[in-house]
């Protein structure tokens, strides 16, 4: 996409708040996180890298296009019918148990932010006018709402929001759990075994990719019985480039173990050198911060430019933003 397009990465610190983590904690990964990207291969000098609190906007665009969104449409969203039903039943546990009866606070309550999370994202997404959204295939609802809501504005208050389509990648659209591969492989999840980090030493790699969940049979093949073949098939196409069909032919008449023992060479292989560039960079603290400094400052002026015009349509006196 950096040939392409006119890139701008945000690293989304607000939408963290919604689990509530410690402020030392979100500090680190905030910077962890740009370090990653700049690793994996988002240079500097071909796009832009802000973090979301920096840039003034999101938050206000959030708000007036929380005025135009239904509350029916925020509640229907999977992801929050999921992450909710995930709390609840945590708290329902907590409730149970007698000698934790005053401890279901915060930790456990369902907060707004889980509901007005996709109209953030939107925000994210409009504030800088965007034609393509990069995103696994488990974002797309949260996609066709930030459409709905900019076909919406541009219906009420003429041509404003681009309609911005969603860029999904052929292979890995949605990688699913190493022990669970009937759901998406997911940071938060609390089994490790399940998921794959950016960071993982060579030797968690292997552990992980050599006890994934497998099916029955052995053929090596993309198929719905075959879930966890499949995945593993995904993430191959997605770390090599290799179409499915040339994956199919490469492991055809091959027992799972040699599908999973090559995996893990090139899982390993690709992760390793950023592993090692991400480590270099952790150590410049200075040169991070000064990437930030400068993708802010840009990711600003085309935040402005945007937000004076949605405030002049819909008729609020836009502030002096220069």
């Amino acid at each position: 996409m950096l040939d392409a397009y006119d890139c701008y990465f945000g690293v989304v610190d607000l939408h963290a708040l919604t689990v509530l983590p410690s402020a030392a904690d979100l500090r680190r990964n905030t910077l962890s996180c740009v370090a990653q990207y700049i690793a994996c291969g988002l240079d500097p000098d071909r796009c832009q890298l802000f973090v979301q609190s920096h840039v003034t906007g999101h938050t206000e665009l959030a708000w007036l296009l929380c005025c135009m969104t239904p509350l029916g449409d925020l509640q229907r969203m999977t992801q929050f019918k999921e992450k909710t039903s995930r709390k609840s039943s945590a708290t329902s546990d907590v409730d149970s148990d007698q000698t934790a009866a005053h401890s279901t606070g915060a930790g456990h309550a369902i907060n707004s932010g889980l509901l007005m999370y996709p109209v953030l994202m939107a925000a994210d997404i409009l504030l800088y006018n965007a034609q393509a959204v990069p995103v696994g295939e488990d974002q797309k609802q949260h996609l066709e709402l930030c459409r709905d809501l900019a076909q919406r504005f541009n219906n009420r208050y003429s041509e404003t929001f681009q309609i911005p389509e969603p860029f999904i990648p052929a292979a890995g659209a949605r990688i699913k759990s190493l022990q669970e591969p009937s759901k998406k492989m997911s940071k938060s999840d609390e089994n490790h075994n399940a998921t794959i980090f950016i960071l993982d030493e060579p030797q968690v790699i292997k552990k992980k990719i050599m006890s994934a969940v497998t099916d029955s049979g052995s053929e090596i093949q993309i198929r719905e019985d075959k879930p966890g073949i499949s995945n593993l098939l995904q993430i191959h196409a997605a770390t090599t480039g290799r179409s499915i069909e040339e994956l199919e032919a490469r492991f055809r008449g091959l027992g799972y173990g040699a599908l999973k023992g090559e995996l893990v060479d090139v899982v390993v292989a690709a992760l390793d050198p950023v592993r090692t560039r991400y480590n270099e960079l952790m150590q410049d603290k200075s040169y991070l911060q000064s990437v930030l400094q400068v993708g802010a400052h840009q990711a600003q002026k085309r935040a402005n430019r945007v937000l004076s015009k949605v405030y002049r349509k819909m008729g609020l006196v836009a502030p002096n933003r220069s």
